[in-house]
C-alpha cells in the first residue's frame, strides 16, 4: 500500500483521504496512519503546489546552476551543499553526476538578481571552483504536470 499511497500523493498531495482509501481498498484510518508514520519516518517531507508563474503577473526567473567543487575531506561533499542550500534564494540543490557536481535551482525577481547571486554569494565559497549559470525561458512539464498544451494548428484544412 505504501508505494501505490506514495506515488498517488505526489502526483495529488489535495486528494481526498476517503477517496484515496476507496483507490488503495483500505479504510480510511489506516490511510491516515501510514501518512502520519511516513511524515515521522520523513518519507514524506512537505505538501507543495505547482503553480505556473507565466499565467501571473509576478515576475520571477528560475535558474539551473552547475557548480564544481572541491569535496572536503572526511564530508564530501555535505558541507557545501548546506552552505548553499540554506540561501532563501535556493529551492533544490543536487549532488550530481558528470561535469560538474552540484546542481542548484534557485528563482529570483530579474536576471541581474540571479546573476548577483551567483557572483556575490556562490562563487566567492571556498570550495566552489566553478559556475554554470542556465535561465529557464519556459516550462513545458514539471513534477509531472504539463504546463504547456500543444500547438494546435488552427488554419483550415484544404483539399484538393
Amino acid at each position: 500500500m505504501r508505494e501505490e499511497l506514495l506515488r498517488i500523493i505526489e502526483r495529488n498531495s489535495r486528494i481526498n483521504l476517503k477517496e484515496l482509501a476507496v483507490i488503495l481498498g483500505v479504510e480510511e484510518i489506516d490511510v491516515v496512519n501510514e501518512m502520519a508514520a511516513m511524515e515521522a519516518e520523513g518519507i514524506i517531507c512537505g505538501y507543495h503546489t505547482l503553480i505556473d508563474w507565466e499565467k501571473t503577473s509576478i515576475e520571477k526567473v528560475s535558474a539551473l546552476i552547475e557548480v564544481r567543487v572541491t569535496p572536503q575531506r572526511g564530508q564530501g561533499f555535505d558541507n557545501i551543499a548546506e552552505r548553499i542550500y540554506k540561501y532563501p534564494e535556493v529551492n533544490a540543490v543536487y549532488l550530481i553526476s558528470g561535469g560538474f557536481d552540484l546542481l542548484i535551482t534557485l528563482e529570483g525577481k530579474s536576471l541581474k538578481e540571479v546573476s548577483a547571486f551567483v557572483s556575490d554569494k556562490l562563487a566567492p565559497l571556498d570550495s566552489v571552483l566553478s559556475t554554470a549559470t542556465h535561465f529557464i525561458l519556459k516550462k513545458y512539464k514539471d513534477h509531472g504536470t504539463i504546463l504547456s498544451k500543444k500547438y494546435e494548428d488552427q488554419r483550415e484544412k484544404i483539399t484538393p
